[in-house]
């Protein structure tokens, strides 16, 4: 199992609470669903449940852009993880789609972020 690195809140939270916050990939309000929960057939779900989290509970620009490193450290740490030929194999195309998600949190994740209300 790979140890994420998530908040503590996350952590002691229930099943039912992290439910009614996290969704997976992607903008909960998105009418489509096109951020992939998998990057090469790697699961990254819990990288981004961590990261749902801690933009609803964010409250600065400091908290957003923690949220965003942690995001891309947790999605490294689960692509290091992996073991075997095809993985190797895949691990430089995985860093490569990490870093794209990286970047696309950093870019656009600001209304997500600020639509709780957050000032």
């Amino acid at each position: 199992m790979v140890r994420l690195f998530a908040p503590d809140s996350f952590k002691s939270a229930s099943t039912a609470e992290r439910d009614k916050i996290c969704n997976g990939c992607g903008a909960a309000n998105s009418k489509f669903d096109f951020v992939p929960d998998s990057i090469y057939g790697l699961k990254i779900c819990s990288a981004c449940d961590i990261h749902d989290w801690m933009y609803h509970f964010g409250e600065t620009i400091e908290d957003k852009e923690q949220a965003d490193r942690v995001f891309l450290n947790n999605l490294l740490r689960l692509i290091e993880a992996q073991t075997g030929t095809l993985n190797r194999l895949l691990k430089p195309l995985r860093r490569r789609r990490a870093l794209k998600y990286y970047e696309a949190v950093v870019a656009f994740g600001g209304p997500a972020f600020w639509s709780k209300g957050n000032a």
